[in-house]
């Protein structure tokens, strides 16, 4: 072998070795001419057909983790609630008071302090009396159907209303590169460059949606546990207060 082919073969050697070193430690792919080698192909569609399958794959399993915020109603939102199609489980925090979701099936249930129901800025309470507050503090509280607050509360454990409602992009559909999300690379699609959302789906195994920015800056959420199912049961009676009526203004 000549001097010139041994010393090709060491560059090629070094490039390779490099290659497997960046590979490993960072799980990208940029020694490969195609960025969307190895992975499930959506990386090369459009952005329109990329939405699609995204949807889908969301579609095609029962339960999801939803964590971040989202602003709706001139509020902002923090959620970390866990969906599937008979229930959903979880907690959501806003203006400091925290609160935790459980509906079974058409029965929902809130859970907070006594401070959340005995507040009086309109948050919560509403002015709730001592006695009223401290007999549903820390305890599961039956929201009845037609209460005002079954209709503000109940889409955030309803996962087909949530995804609905998020997985959205606005204006034209664009795609932004490759990216990484949690250590799995993902394609990021948007609307109208950016200002109209971003999502990025995952390249690997299902294109599942794995983070979305909202357009207007209307919030962040990140998905995962695609697929892992949770136990939702009631919770004990005497855990549980039914208020028999609607509840304090929320």
């Amino acid at each position: 072998m000549t001097a010139i082919a041994q010393g090709r073969g060491r560059r090629a050697a070094l490039v390779s070795a490099l290659c497997a070193l960046v590979v490993s430690g960072t799980g990208l792919t940029g020694c490969s001419s195609d960025p969307d080698a190895g992975t499930n192909g959506v990386g090369k569609l459009s952005a329109g057909q990329i939405e699609s399958r995204t949807r889908k794959a969301a579609e095609s399993v029962d339960a999801v983790r939803l964590s971040g915020t989202v602003v709706a109603g001139g509020s902002t939102y923090t959620l970390d609630m866990r969906l599937k199609p008979d229930g959903g489980t979880g907690s959501v925090t806003s203006k400091g008071a925290t609160f935790h979701l459980l509906r079974i099936d058409e029965q929902l249930y809130l859970k907070a302090n006594a401070e959340f129901w005995s507040h009086e800025d309109g948050k919560a309470g509403g002015g709730t009396d001592t006695a009223a507050a401290d007999k549903l503090d820390g305890k599961y509280v039956k929201v009845p159907k037609d209460d005002p607050a079954y209709q503000r509360f109940s889409g955030f454990t309803d996962k087909d209303v949530l995804l609905d409602g998020l997985l959205t992009l606005h204006g034209t559909l664009g795609t932004d590169g490759h990216h990484e999300q949690s250590g799995v690379r993902t394609i990021r699609i948007t609307g109208d460059q950016g200002s109209g959302g971003t999502l990025d789906v995952s390249l690997e195994g299902k294109p599942y949606p794995l983070r979305l920015e909202r357009a207007g800056g209307a919030g962040t959420i990140a998905f995962s546990d695609w697929g892992k199912d949770f136990a939702v049961k009631a919770p004990a009676k005497d855990d549980t207060v039914d208020y028999g009526r609607q509840l304090p203004t929320s």
